[in-house]
């Protein structure tokens, strides 16, 4: 069977570049895209998956999302319809339902983030079926148009696909010139450019640069992850004598893996974290979402958005490395009992 693969953000680079590898071990010809986008791309190489890159990251301005999606569109629909693969898969890419759909493909939707409306709205009613965490109720999809029939949900959030086929990770010692004898503290910034963070209406004025800037008095490592060029220039600028703000991707399961605590304004990372074990605190500048809510609920993940009260709880988890122990317990009994999510999607994959 041949199968056509559209990977959009740096989670999909992770998540499929196991299901592609799994197909391919099951004997399917895959042809996986993605688009002109520095962090998916770095990723995809560091994970050694092929991907031709079509079109481009639309950036923060609504209108340049439109014109970049549509002219990706066209571009997709040549390079597709050379291939004439029997299904398309994508977490929500707009372009490749459109595409998928315009050409009578099936395609087959991956999503954990109901909150995403821009690109639920654009894909969900052109997909067979919805692959989607047991933590986010199919209720949450239902203005979306996929009858519920249609949603195969599984017992896993989706990083635990690629924990366990990456951990530990790469030791990045090498790369970032971290002394093994301090505490590192891993920071990743937010989704800035995401429709749904860019409809808040509101200043998208980063925590970030703050919170180094209180960290850093309790001397410890720290390094930052931007996601964007825009994002590494400013940080560099404002935290080098700080924080190691990394220009190229690394790999993030083995700087986690090796870290004493994660802060997070984002949600895939904050998820790794927690089901690595690293003591978690999400600072996520919106509502919680079901991700968020269920990793909460378990106790794998805190939310505080008080750079202050951010600062008083890392000092008490590098006070008492007990409370670290205890966590990574919690988080290695709850990634035990997850299913495979890419085994489920492989399972599922044909006529409804």
């Amino acid at each position: 069977m041949r199968t056509w693969v559209d990977v959009l953000t740096p989670k999909q680079a992770n998540l499929f570049s196991v299901l592609v590898r799994r197909l391919r071990e099951d004997g399917h010809v895959v042809y996986a895209t993605t688009r002109h986008y520095r962090e998916v791309q770095e990723l995809l190489h560091l994970r050694r998956t092929e991907a031709m890159a079509i079109g481009r990251h639309g950036g923060a301005d609504l209108s340049a999302k439109l014109t970049e999606s549509s002219k990706r569109i066209t571009e997709l629909t040549e390079y597709v319809k050379g291939k004439k693969p029997d299904l398309a898969i994508s977490f929500c890419s707009p372009e490749a339902a459109r595409v998928a759909y315009g050409l009578g493909i099936p395609h087959y939707a991956i999503c954990d983030s109901p909150h995403a409306e821009a690109v639920c709205r654009l894909s969900i009613p052109l997909s067979r079926k919805l692959f989607t965490p047991r933590a986010v109720p199919k209720s949450a999809w239902k203005r979306y148009g996929i009858a519920p029939l249609n949603i195969v949900r599984y017992n896993a959030l989706d990083p635990a696909a690629w924990i366990r086929a990456y951990a530990p990770g790469a030791d990045p010692k090498s790369v970032l010139g971290l002394d093994e004898g301090k505490p590192i503290i891993v920071v990743r910034t937010e989704e800035e450019y995401a429709s749904y963070i860019l409809q808040l209406q509101r200043p998208r004025n980063s925590i970030v640069p703050g919170l180094v800037n209180l960290l850093v008095e309790l001397g410890v490592q720290i390094v930052v992850l931007p996601r964007y060029d825009e994002q590494i220039k400013l940080l560099t600028s404002e935290l080098s004598r700080m924080a190691i703000v990394p220009a190229r991707v690394i790999d993030a399961i083995g700087l986690l893996s090796r870290s004493s605590i994660f802060i997070g304004a984002g949600g895939t990372m904050t998820a790794e974290a927690a089901l690595m074990g690293v003591p978690t605190i999400s600072c996520y500048p919106s509502e919680p979402t079901y991700v968020d809510r269920y990793l909460l609920k378990l106790g794998l993940a805190e939310r505080i958005l008080s750079p202050d009260r951010v600062v008083s709880r890392v000092r008490r988890l590098l006070a008492d490395p007990k409370l670290a122990d205890r966590q990574r317990k919690k988080a290695n009994h709850v990634l035990a009992r997850m299913e495979d999510p890419v085994r489920v999607v492989m399972a599922n994959l044909g006529p409804s």
